[in-house]
């Protein structure tokens, strides 16, 4: 198997000869010079190793200049129509640029952006500086996106197929007053729907009483406030950071998958992936430029040294005995930079404690692993015995050499734990896991079916390829099973989900998954060039990150189902249907059905599989839960609130007159309210912590508090107490189990 998954790789390395000598030349000590040896890097390995790529051509270049026009202004709030018809000329002549290996593009657009937030700043505080008369009948149009730096904004949506760009700056402006105008009547309401709560307490006459026109006076000044807080995160965003953005662009017009990653990026991907890095274990926050301690992480080197705490303002930051950086007005990321190391090596932080007191605490670097990350179960008690329950946040491997931990190896552990302490059942929640490990999802299916074929890769032109399970001859858990989806669940969820789907292994529950299945390599770009260009780009770097060019993932090939179908597009469907509260939100941004540069569904033959396990009553087992689920209020109003959420998104419009504002509000706020006091009188179930689990958890109050709140938080999801159900349902049907084992 491990040869079959590395031939894609040796073909990528063989290539690097190939590519060198165009490279050569533009290796220097230019930035321009690096950033068209980056892209040119990048599509030539597209090129080469992409699973089905597209021709570098003026379609290439189309969607790459409406990629960026759509992601830095998509509502059309900066750009005059005269700035977006001089980018305009360059909208089917990126290709050439980048074969030519100039930026022309991106050097432009950035000046040409940068101009444009300036001049914005000047817009909204003067906007901001006279009153709103809410008492108007304006409307607004709103769409909620992510913005180019990872933000998400609610903004002005002018429908950017029929909208023009402003024609000159008093149109801007004006598209700027309604934005505006809307966030502060929000915050308005906001702040007399507070005042009015205050006014019906007991201590009402110590309340401070604020007129219409000074709580209107505060929105706009806290809108004014807010503006400036993302002005200036705008300001410290970095070229390069701007330019990795734009590579990205380039890359997204193969597939949404396909991404660039330069060096920082890369090395935070691979902690994600892992879920452990060498550090010292605080996660820091910040603000008013001063970082601050927002907890100690249990087990790290900061909780075993013991003397930092929760609420400590670092001021400075040494490596060892050498002389401290004064960090004040630094960056978070930068801070961190600074504290992070190689392990076993010291860094000294001088910190300020809660009592004002000033001290320099040493501490020597570790492995600190994210529990967070990382597999976890517990027990669920029923009237029919206690179900399992396995929450599985991501597929994570150990990519760094750190922790050793593999999702494969901890969520068998968690089975064990689970058939000691005799459950009836099991319930894996891939809820909201995005993926991850290629290898461990194989051997994660070999715990529920043993020996088999578990899912078939193939490359653009190859036959595919049968990935199987082997760490277990027979399954290690083949009692009851049932596992969540949503529709984030993607990637590696979806090739569990469908496996045991066609295995009649489980039964799948909750809603059609994302929908991606591709699967990607990460590539070092370095390898793509020879050595005297590496060396000459290493002798011109003017930051150690800059040495390296970075590193692709790339979409290498395609992953179907036993069955032969793809879940590419289509997701998983499950066997039970549960009401999604996102049923409102477009499949665009919680699935990839409707992304316009997402490889196709297709299907190959089916390999030779036999049920393994499988469920005898799955038919009986889907009706009770479907007249459970049609009967449950709290149910009906989830599908209430989606179904409302999709008509006004639909819509789009939000009025700027505060008493019609206040009727839709309520509108909106009415279900969410039944849903609470559903919530509220409604009976939890009983959630304990698996014996071998105490020690661990009881290391600390922090431990306990965090793992008390997560208990109550499983006890209140209504999801996991349809599916306890389900089990039952499973284990009256005939699939015994021995309350001693759980197995058959």
């Amino acid at each position: 198997m491990k040869n079959k998954i590395l031939i894609p790789l040796m073909v990528i390395v063989a290539l690097g000869a190939f590519f060198s000598f165009r490279y050569v030349h533009a290796a220097g000590s230019n930035t321009q010079q690096r950033r068209a040896l980056v892209m040119e890097t990048v599509l030539k390995t597209i090129q080469a190793a992409h699973f089905s790529p597209r021709p570098i051509d003026d379609t290439f270049s189309a969607r790459v200049y409406r990629g960026m026009m759509s992601a830095f202004d998509g509502e059309k709030l900066y750009f005059t129509k005269a700035e977006a018809d001089m980018l305009k000329k360059y909208e089917f002549s990126i290709d050439d640029q980048i074969l030519a290996g100039s930026t022309e593009f991106f050097d432009s657009f950035e000046a040409a952006y940068l101009r444009r937030v300036d001049a914005s700043e000047k817009i909204y505080e003067s906007i901001l500086k006279k009153p709103f008369n809410f008492n108007t009948n304006e409307t607004v149009q709103l769409n909620t996106e992510k913005g180019p730096h990872g933000e998400e904004t609610e903004t002005l949506m002018l429908n950017a197929e029929k909208a023009d760009y402003a024609a000159d700056e008093n149109s801007v402006a004006e598209r700027w007053r309604k934005h505006l105008k809307y966030r502060a009547l929000a915050k308005y309401v906001d702040l007399k729907t507070e005042q009015d709560k205050k006014k019906e307490n007991k201590d009402s006459a110590n309340v401070k009483t604020l007129t219409n026109a000074e709580l209107e006076a505060k929105a706009r000044q806290d809108v004014l406030k807010s503006n400036q807080r993302y002005m200036k995160r705008l300001r410290k965003v970095k070229s390069d950071e701007r330019f990795a953005f734009y590579v990205n662009k380039l890359t997204e017009t193969e597939d949404p998958h396909t991404s660039y990653f330069p060096p920082v990026e890369k090395k935070a991907f691979d902690e994600r992936m892992s879920g452990s890095f060498v550090g010292i274990g605080a996660r820091l926050n910040q603000n008013d430029d001063k970082t601050t301690v927002a907890s100690i992480i249990i087990g790290s080197p900061s909780w075993k040294q013991g003397q930092l705490k929760a609420g400590d303002e670092i001021m400075k930051v040494a490596q060892g005995d050498k002389e401290p950086v004064d960090i004040s007005g630094y960056e978070i990321d930068d801070v961190v930079k600074l504290i992070r190391g190689e392990k076993g090596t010291e860094v000294r932080l001088t910190v300020k404690g809660s009592d004002g007191a000033v001290k320099v605490i040493p501490i020597t670097r570790g492995v600190v692993e994210i529990e967070e990350t990382f597999a976890k179960s517990a027990i669920i008690q029923s009237k029919n015995g206690p179900v399992g329950f396995i929450y599985l946040p991501e597929f994570y491997a150990d990519f760094n050499g750190t922790s050793g931990r593999t999702s494969s190896k901890d969520v068998a552990a968690e089975v064990k734990k689970l058939k000691e302490a005799g459950v009836t059942g099991i319930i894996l929640d891939l809820r909201y896991n995005g993926g991850g490990s290629l290898n461990d999802v194989v051997e994660m299916s070999g715990i529920f079916v043993g020996r088999g074929p578990v899912v078939q890769v193939k490359s653009g032109h190859s036959s595919p390829s049968v990935l199987r399970s082997r760490g277990y001859d027979t399954a290690l858990y083949s009692g009851p099973l049932a596992i969540m989806i949503d529709q984030s669940s993607a990637s590696a969820s979806e090739i569990l989900a469908a496996a045991m789907q066609d295995y009649g292994r489980a039964v799948i529950v909750g809603s059609t998954s994302f929908g991606k299945g591709t699967v990607q390599k990460m590539v070092s770009l370095d390898d793509m060039i020879d050595a005297p260009t590496r060396l000459a780009l290493a002798n011109s770097a003017g930051a150690e990150e800059n040495a390296s060019l970075g590193s692709l993932k790339l979409t290498m090939e395609k992953f179907y189902r036993v069955n032969g179908g793809s879940t590419q597009l289509k997701g998983v469907r499950p066997h039970i249907d549960m009401p999604d509260p996102y049923d409102g939100y477009d499949d665009e941004e919680l699935g990839e059905r409707h992304n316009k540069s997402a490889l196709p569904w297709d299907e190959v033959p089916a390999v030779s599989y036999k049920a393994a396990n499988s469920i005898s009553n799955l038919d009986d087992v889907v009706a009770m839960s479907n007249a459970r689920i049609a009967a449950n209020p709290t149910f009906k109003l989830i599908s209430e609130n989606s179904h409302l959420i999709k008509k006004k998104r639909d819509e789009n419009k939000v009025s700027l007159n505060e008493t019609q504002y206040r009727k839709d509000q309520e509108e909106t706020n009415s279900i969410s309210k039944k849903l609470e006091e559903l919530q509220k009188n409604a009976t939890l179930l009983e959630v304990t912590n698996p014996q071998e689990d105490l020690a661990r958890i009881n290391l600390d109050t922090a431990s306990v508090a965090k793992n008390k709140d997560w208990l109550k938080a499983l006890g209140k999801d209504i999801y996991i107490a349809e599916t306890v159900n389900i089990i039952n349902d499973i284990k009256k049907g005939g699939m015994k189990v021995n309350m001693g084992t759980g197995m058959k």
